[in-house]
């Protein structure tokens, strides 16, 4: 109990630079994910070849090969970066294939006829979308994209092995001052857990709000 209460003031350090992280990776993946969403959805022909090739070739590679490989490739092309972009960037370019998918999902999943009645009333294009067809789309993919939040939080370990000093190198650190790795583990599992039940039970409020709003 006396080493994880010493930790805590380390841990904590790792604790903010894995939200710093993690907030700036969901805030880039959101809105590049969207966009490819639409141009998956609503794009000319060449453009959603192009987004398709992008998003199944991402989501195709394991994560941890795809931050080594931003990580080590990006020096043999002349671009240094330190660690916390490059580890931002992996994540990043990650994530939104995977939010791209979530949102040509929601966007197709709304019925046809939706756009024909606010086409009817008189609605332009921007209209349609942003008043009819958006806030349908938000509550589809409300559940999966926190799903996705939370699984950014725990990705960001990943980091740890690009020296990123986020919350699990914290934990290591730690450990390897302390010898104890057992009570410092078990700190680090419910800290990991605190973020991500808290998300959980936010994801349950905003699906109920939006319900709510229908």
């Amino acid at each position: 109990m006396n080493a994880a209460l010493s930790a805590l003031p380390s841990l904590m350090a790792g604790l903010f630079a894995t939200v710093m992280i993690a907030l700036s990776v969901i805030m880039i993946a959101t809105i590049a994910g969207m966009f490819f969403g639409l141009v998956l959805s609503y794009g000319r022909p060449l453009a959603r070849l192009l987004v398709r090739g992008y998003v199944d070739v991402i989501r195709g590679i394991p994560l941890l090969v795809l931050i080594f490989l931003i990580y080590y490739g990006l020096p043999a092309l002349g671009a240094n970066l330190p660690s916390i972009p490059t580890a931002i960037l992996a994540l990043s370019i990650f994530k939104s294939a995977q939010v791209a998918e979530v949102a040509r999902g929601g966007l197709q999943a709304i019925p046809g006829g939706q756009h024909d009645a606010a086409k009817a009333l008189g609605l332009n294009g921007w209209q349609r979308f942003g008043l009819v067809i958006l806030p349908q789309v938000v509550q589809r993919v409300l559940p999966p994209w926190i799903n996705l939040v939370a699984d950014t939080v725990k990705d960001t370990a990943l980091l740890s092995l690009l020296g990123v000093v986020d919350l699990m190198l914290s934990i290591q650190q730690v450990i390897g001052r302390t010898y104890e790795p057992m009570p410092i583990y078990v700190l680090g599992i419910a800290i990991y857990f605190s973020i991500n039940f808290t998300l959980s039970v936010l994801s349950r409020g905003l699906e109920v709000r939006a319900k709510r709003g229908r």
